[in-house]
Parts: C-alpha cells; sequence; structure tokens
C-alpha cells in the first residue's frame, strides 16, 4: 500500500513520521521546496520531541520520503491522508483553501483508485464537499472516495499522542473505505470509533471544545476564588476525586492558546451560527479565554499604574511547554500593551526565542538564561511553564532582581508557602497574593 501525506505541518509530518514507524512506506510532499531538501537532511521545521528521531531513522531505512512532486506521488498511491492547515478567517469560519488545493492537484494526477483521508479539522459536511469536488474534477476514469479521520495529537506530545492514541476515529461511507483505514491502523493497539463521516468531524470539534470550555470554567472558578479568598489548588484537589470529572485540563492559568483550541472554538461558534443555532457555552468558552490572557498585565497595572521605564522579566514565550509555537500565545498580546506603556523587557524562552524574533526582533532584549532575564528587574511575568522556570531556585530571584520585585505567574510555577518564605512578592491565578513584609 502506497500512502501519501499532503503537507508537512504538525498534523502531516507527525502522522508520516509515525505511520512509516510501524512499517508503512509513506511519501510526505510538500510545495515548499526548501522544507523538503531540509527534511530530507534530517532537520525538523517545527520543535517536537522525539520527532526529528523518527524523521532520521525512517528516512535512513526507506520508509519514509519526501517530495515537492505531487503529481507523481498521487499518480499510483492507494491512500493520501490531507493534513495542511485549516487557518481561521476574520470572521472565526474555517479557511479550507488549502484542502481545495490538495484536492484540485488529486483530482488531476490520480489514475488509479485511491482513498483520500481527512486528517485536518475541518467543518462538519466538509469531506460530502470534498468527495463532490473530487468527482466533479477528476481527469481519470477512476474511483476516489474520502474518508475522515481525525487527529488528536498535543503539541509538545504528538508523537507519544500518535502512537499511543486514546481512540481512532475513522469516518467512512462505504465497507471498503472501512476496510482500507483497519489495514492501515491493524499495528496500533488502540479503541477503533467508526462512524459516518460527519460524525467523525463532529467528534474532533465536540473533544477540543469541551477541553477547552474546561479551561475556561476553571479559570472563572478561580478567578473567583481570589475574590473569596479559596485556593484554585484545594479546590481542583477535591474535584478530581469525582471520576466523572477527572485531574485534567483543571490548572487555573491565563488561558489557552495554540493550533487547535483558538481556532476551533471559533469554527464551530461559526458553524453553529451558520446552521442558525448559538452554542452559548462555546461562545462564553471564548469570551473567558481572550478576557484572561490579559490577566497578568491587568495586575502589574494595578500594583504600578504607570509601566514606562519599568524593567520587565518575560520568561516564556511559548503557548505551552515542548514547543516552539507561539500561535495565540499570551505572550505576544501581552508584550504588546507593555512595550506600549514603555515597559523595557527582557525576554527568555530558548525554544520560543527564533519565533518571537519574527515578531519583535528589536524591540526586546533576548537572554541566553533566566539569570540575565530577570537582573535588576521590577516585574517578572510568568507565560510559559517550561521545566527550567519551574525548577528555578527561588532564593535567585531575591538576589538579581529588585528589591521590590512583583513576580506574576500565570502558570502557578510555585508554591505559595515557598514564596512567602522568602519574603517575595508573588501574584498567581486563583490563590493567595503573596506581599512582601518590608
Amino acid at each position: 500500500m502506497k500512502i501519501v501525506i499532503a503537507g508537512t505541518g504538525y498534523v502531516g509530518l507527525v502522522t508520516g513520521a509515525c505511520l512509516s514507524e510501524v512499517g508503512h512506506n509513506v511519501t510526505c510532499i510538500d510545495v515548499d521546496y526548501e522544507k523538503i531538501e531540509k527534511l530530507k537532511l534530517g532537520i525538523s521545521p517545527i520543535y517536537e520531541p522525539n520527532l526529528e528521531e523518527l524523521i532520521v531513522k525512517n528516512y535512513k531505512e526507506g520508509k519514509l520520503n519526501f517530495s515537492t512532486d505531487y503529481e507523481t506521488e498521487y499518480k499510483d498511491c492507494d491512500i493520501v491522508f490531507i493534513g495542511v492547515g485549516t487557518p481561521e478567517r476574520s470572521d472565526g469560519s474555517a479557511n479550507l483553501d488549502y484542502i481545495f488545493k490538495v484536492l484540485n492537484q488529486i483530482a488531476r494526477s490520480v489514475e488509479k483508485d485511491c482513498l483520500v483521508v481527512m486528517k485536518s479539522t475541518v467543518p462538519v459536511g466538509t469531506n460530502d464537499r470534498a468527495e463532490l469536488y473530487l468527482k466533479e474534477h477528476l481527469k481519470n476514469n477512476v474511483k476516489v472516495e474520502v474518508a475522515s479521520n481525525p487527529e488528536f495529537l498535543a503539541q509538545g506530545t504528538a508523537v507519544l499522542d500518535t502512537l499511543n492514541a486514546s481512540r481512532i476515529v475513522i469516518g467512512v461511507e462505504s465497507e471498503e473505505a472501512k476496510n482500507k483505514l483497519l489495514e492501515v491502523y491493524e499495528r496500533f493497539k488502540q479503541p477503533l470509533v467508526i462512524t459516518n463521516r460527519r460524525s467523525a468531524e463532529m467528534i474532533k470539534y465536540a473533544s477540543n471544545d469541551f477541553l477547552a470550555l474546561k479551561i475556561s470554567f476553571i479559570n472563572e472558578i478561580a478567578n473567583l476564588c481570589e475574590k473569596v479568598g479559596a485556593n484554585i489548588e484545594d479546590v481542583t484537589k477535591g474535584m478530581s476525586y469525582d471520576t466523572r470529572i477527572g485531574n485534567k485540563f483543571l490548572n487555573a492559568g491565563i488561558g489557552y492558546g495554540g493550533s487547535c483550541f483558538p481556532k476551533d472554538t471559533k469554527a464551530l461558534h461559526w458553524l453553529s451560527n451558520d446552521n442558525e443555532y448559538e452554542l452559548k457555552t462555546i461562545k462564553a468558552t471564548i469570551e473567558v479565554n481572550e478576557n484572561q490572557k490579559y490577566k497578568l498585565f491587568r495586575k502589574a497595572k494595578e500594583l504600578y499604574g504607570e509601566l514606562k521605564g519599568k524593567n520587565v522579566a518575560i520568561l516564556g514565550l511559548t503557548f505551552k511547554p515542548g514547543t516552539d509555537d507561539l500561535r495565540e500565545a499570551p505572550s505576544i498580546p501581552n508584550v504588546r500593551r507593555l512595550l506600549e506603556e514603555g515597559a523595557i523587557i527582557k525576554a527568555y524562552d530558548s525554544v520560543g526565542e527564533e519565533n518571537f524574533k519574527k515578531i519583535y526582533k528589536e524591540e526586546i532584549t533576548y537572554c541566553n538564561s533566566i539569570e540575565n532575564a530577570i537582573h535588576k528587574a521590577e516585574l517578572v511575568f510568568i507565560f510559559t511553564e517550561w521545566k527550567e522556570v519551574k525548577e528555578f531556585e527561588l532564593d535567585k530571584y531575591k538576589v538579581m532582581c529588585n528589591e521590590d520585585v512583583v513576580i506574576l505567574d500565570g502558570r502557578n510555577c510555585y508554591r505559595i508557602d515557598d514564596m512567602k518564605n522568602r519574603n517575595l512578592n508573588y501574584y498567581s491565578i486563583g490563590r493567595e497574593f503573596i506581599k512582601r513584609n518590608k
């Protein structure tokens, strides 16, 4: 079976590397020649733990290949997985331009019966549209069917999530399509959910949006905890013993980011409105998350009023640890607001720095260590819970920062008692605000 993957972003590249790891022969294609050449050299265009090792290993073994020649690769393939991006439009709807560009290439190139599998996250009904489009534009007299096979990987654990998925969802309209995908996944031991295409599409959105809702809910509870004197960590611990609730996605903070939750909540909200129905919970989820992003900035303004000339340290730039992705990262709008206020910013993030420089190249100073970033800082913002930030020696804040430094921790990296013992000004989410005894 010849498998071709369209797209070498997070979804396409991880899918290709993992399918080759379990024994399939896979070719990943992309229109970006430079990216393909780097992949052939074993250089991944994205930072993702264990991904580059899989690419190198399986490319050397001949199970994983890379190409820009889509005409040749689609010509005699058995299955095409589509893993290109579906970015949000200005109105929140999903932009399917890249999807239909690939479909057009397939329709013009394929010369034998094949199955087109949608890995990309797409609105309900897109797979139906895709199959109709292919049939209308096929150049040759072949049979092409479309199936839905949404991904559930998380950045930072994408390889693990793919090879050890919690479930594999297959949306098909025929036994033939089902059997082909069962053959693809026969080496995987995860539970299979086999349904129709529209249900598979909805499973993806419903899953992501429920997790986003859970995050926004716990952030709302954390905000109220601050008002009434409760501790969010004790609250979530008490909640977590209820198996109906569980202990996942109950960490209070400054909101979710990344390529999935923000885009998928907006896309489902748009889809419901387009079908004359309002998902009130999803609308609230989006509003809460947007507001939560600025929680640390608002606290800084409350404490100081004027931020002009203040020495500010930023620890963590990516939206989460384990990735270099900045999409919807809370650091970006907060840095923008701080610069508008006239703050002097030094930042540390060993993984996300290069991508952040594409946004702010010279406006802020990038440091090669936490120590350099916090030197003489009057305010410290923690946006990403990198391991080195969580394990940082707390006494260094007292030694290296301004005497009255305020640490604004958006990810609750440190224990309240530890900050009390060090007599530091420490603000976190949903917990007691520790003020230094002067």
